[in-house]
């Protein structure tokens, strides 16, 4: 496996241009996989149901060397032909992975579509239709909805739309400075705007919001307030799941909220750094409630990372009542004679 630092680039990858003499078509819909085979189906499918065919539309199944079952034949099995496959030769990691996806599109339009999310009927022509509503528009993205799983199966839920009408997002750098805004699925970027900024960097969570805000800062956006792109939300395979057990989000946000700053008018930094901080220090706390009951360690690290990154009273206070609780949960845990061997 290559060193961290190699596998999570610190400045931005170059993207290349495409080679002149290829034909390029409109699309291109690069589907980063790694072990997530169980939910690759739903992914490509949610595509499939929505092909314009491949003059327009390149589709491409990007393996991170994944391990859990043949991807190679599940493609071959699902787009008969249509849909191309590429492994990497060995793991490289999500950034360099979102890379390779990035330098192989063709198209002029580029969604990243992980292989555990999917795209709702109508995705396309809604984003086909902002970028030509809104031509200066270097990106386009609509609202998400959360693929919860349950035991009884796995509930849709929308969020709530940014804003009510579709259109340019003027003030979206600053909304991302506050809280990451929306979900990879549900955005697609022009490809001369990856070759003119570079690719995905710095952190392993939380990487696509910085990715947003340096789009955001360099040109108008685009918004639908349609549920079109499904996120699935914490399934045990998820990236976002193991940055969360092992508390890397907490380090990665905080890293996050430092380099958008960057990018902010001088004079909105100091405050908008102070909200950003606090809103993710509640976001640690409502994680390391749900974890109280299930995993001490997770919800204990949850916990420590809200009070480094926020001292408000509102979270001291908070903290304080889940730490009890959690206590409470491990003893109960630690007398239930059923726990015994």
């Amino acid at each position: 496996m290559k060193p961290l630092a190699s596998r999570i680039p610190t400045a931005p990858p170059i993207i290349a241009p495409p080679p002149s003499s290829s034909k390029r078509p409109l699309w291109s819909v690069m589907i980063p996989t790694y072990n997530c085979t169980p939910y690759l189906a739903e992914a490509i499918n949610s595509v499939l149901m929505q092909d314009m065919g491949e003059e327009n539309m390149q589709i491409e199944v990007v393996d991170d060397a994944s391990t859990d079952a043949d991807v190679a034949q599940l493609v071959a099995t699902l787009g008969k032909g249509r849909i191309r496959y590429f492994r990497q030769v060995a793991n490289v990691g999500s950034l360099r992975n979102f890379e390779t996806c990035l330098n192989r599109s063709q198209g002029q339009w580029v969604h990243l579509l992980h292989g555990d999310d999917r795209v709702a009927p109508g995705f396309y022509t809604e984003i086909a239709t902002l970028f030509h509503q809104y031509p200066e528009a270097g990106a386009a993205f609509t609202n998400t909805a959360n693929l919860q799983m349950h035991a009884t199966g796995v509930e849709v839920k929308d969020r709530p739309p940014i804003v009510p009408k579709a259109g340019l997002l003027p003030d979206l750098l600053l909304r991302l400075a506050e809280g990451q805004q929306l979900e990879t699925p549900s955005m697609v970027v022009k490809r001369s705007v990856y070759e003119q900024l570079g690719g995905f960097f710095a952190v392993h969570y939380g990487e696509d919001w910085i990715m947003w805000a340096r789009i955001a800062a360099h040109f108008p956006v685009a918004y639908s307030p349609k549920c079109l792109a499904h996120y699935r939300y914490l399934n045990n395979t998820s990236i976002t799941h193991h940055s969360i057990r092992e508390g890397q989000n907490v380090r990665d946000i905080t890293k996050v909220l430092t380099i958008i700053n960057q990018y902010l008018p001088v004079e909105h930094r100091k405050r908008l750094k102070a909200i950003g901080l606090r809103n993710y220090a509640y976001y640690c706390l409502s994680l390391s409630e749900g974890l109280s009951a299930t995993d001490k360690r997770a919800a204990i690290k949850q916990l420590r990372g809200a009070l480094k990154m926020s001292q408000h009273s509102g979270i001291i206070l908070w903290s304080l009542k889940i730490y009890l609780k959690t206590l409470l949960n491990f003893k109960r845990l630690k007398l239930d004679p059923s726990n015994s061997q």
